[in-house]
């Protein structure tokens, strides 16, 4: 008698084949809905406490001493040697001169953090932020620690956080791209930062590029809407005619399905980015002019707009990697003076439209960079300083944090983490928590492994969460 592969499996040691074959069918079921439509909704793992995500990414490596690390001692100690064990990524003994801060720090809002001069708009909102003083990352040099913070991977290509986030809750809003990047450059890393690697590419950041014409090529070709409606129905009816014999093919898939999402963005993107419908009183929270299609201002309160409409994951980069007006401030830290006033008052301005608007309920609004900068260096009279790894600051507010608090720190000096440590992977791992995903069950199979944003590591820092 002849069996069929199906018949083998089921009756093969006692029925366990068949519980593998429906295991397996399962999968690609489920792989198969993922690919007809990589964007619906999907649901969360847990309750979620946010819906959205802006992730703002200051360039170059913001200092944590000078700006949400208070050091009394490295103000005391002001040009007195000390020895450290790493210099730019080398182990060994090197000695070193402490540099105070630049800037003063004063404790702000209810809850007294301490904030410093550079920050003073932020220190104003401070009691919706959560300060995390003890993050560290495992590269020292920009373009590996950039992809660090970015993809969880310091070493290779792999997907954004923005991509995973689109790739795990699908969008709210089929009319615009699920994972936006509003920058006027990329940062070290590049694209890379916001692409999606071996997730499908619908998942991909669209960049936007700040000014007269965000997104170029909107304006349809067509004479009309209906006759454009009507071209679209065609090229999807060939589309699907063609993919019929090419059923697995899920990056045709996701080009067919770009077509619809482009066809909606000719109708609702150039709402999105058109500021002119808000008050003058909104302008100012934002510190913006009239007629403003660049800066710091006009990307958050665009990132405000697309929130609105439902967009899951949108980056805010405020300087790119080619300036020589970036964070990387080497030779002298006055260089954050300029940096800071630039985002300063924006950051402030979008923490207080979302409050008052209730969106921040929902929207977590994540600040970090790639790195600190060392509170030390080569001479007593360095007035820069050099990349720092081994701890600097981010903040979390809003979308379930717990505001007007720090969380961990550094050591006397802001040299090493003194207590309850952030690993980047720990950082990404409570991010995903507060959109309601697991990151040990957020994964992607991949080259015969699977694949997720915090590799093999990562805790959820349950001590934030409101």
């Amino acid at each position: 008698m002849s069996l069929s592969r199906r018949e083998l499996l089921t009756r093969a040691a006692g029925g366990f084949g068949s519980i593998a074959l429906a295991g397996l069918l399962t999968e690609t079921g489920e792989a198969h809905a993922a690919a007809s439509d990589p964007l619906a909704p999907r649901p969360a793992h847990f309750p979620a406490r946010a819906e959205n995500v802006i992730f703002l990414f200051s360039t170059g490596g913001a200092s944590h001493v000078d700006s949400f690390d208070y050091k009394p001692k490295l103000f005391a100690d002001h040009g007195k040697t000390i020895t450290v064990d790493n210099w730019q990524g080398k182990k060994g003994e090197f000695p070193r001169f402490l540099k105070r801060p630049n800037w003063e720090f004063r404790l702000r809002g209810e809850s007294g953090v301490p904030v410093s001069d550079l920050f003073p708009q932020i220190g104003g909102v401070i009691d919706d932020v959560c300060i995390l003083n003890s993050v560290s990352g495992d590269h020292t040099g920009h373009d590996k620690a950039t992809m660090g913070m970015h993809t969880g991977s310091f070493n290779f290509a792999r997907p954004s956080i923005g991509a995973w986030v689109s790739y795990g809750l699908g969008t709210e809003n089929r009319n615009l791209p699920s994972f936006m990047v509003l920058a006027p450059a990329a940062p070290y890393a590049g694209a890379q930062t916001w692409g999606s690697d071996f997730l499908p590419g619908c998942h991909q950041g669209t960049h936007v590029l700040p000014g007269n014409e965000p997104l170029p090529n909107l304006a349809p070709l067509a004479p009309s809407e209906s006759l454009q409606r009507m071209e679209l129905d065609l090229l999807a009816e060939l589309n699907r005619g063609h993919q019929e014999a090419r059923a697995a093919d899920q990056a045709l898939e996701a080009r067919i399905r770009s077509f619809e999402t482009a066809f909606g963005m000719q109708r609702e993107a150039p709402d999105a980015f058109n500021i002119s419908q808000e008050t003058e009183a909104t302008l100012a929270l934002y510190g913006l002019q009239r007629g403003a299609t660049s800066g710091f201002g006009w990307q958050c309160l665009v990132a405000r707009r697309l929130v609105e409409r439902g967009v899951r994951f949108i980056e805010l980069i405020d300087t790119g990697s080619g300036s020589a007006a970036n964070w990387d401030s080497h030779g002298d830290m006055a260089a954050h003076g300029p940096l800071a006033q630039a985002i300063d008052q924006p950051i402030a301005g979008l923490l207080t439209d979302l409050k008052r608007s209730g969106l921040l309920e929902r929207t977590l609004v994540v600040w970090t960079t790639e790195f600190g900068r060392t509170p030390y260096n080569v001479s007593a009279e360095a007035k820069g300083r050099e990349h720092h790894h081994q701890v600097f600051s981010s903040w979390m507010a809003g979308g379930g944090v717990k505001g007007g608090m720090t969380y961990g720190s550094s050591d006397d000096y802001g040299v090493a983490v003194g207590e309850k440590k952030v690993h980047v992977h720990d950082f990404h791992a409570t991010i995903l928590h507060l959109l309601g995903l697991d990151h040990e069950r957020l994964t992607y199979r991949h080259a015969g492994r699977d694949y997720r944003l915090t590799d093999v590591d990562g805790r959820v820092v349950h001590d934030i969460v409101a």
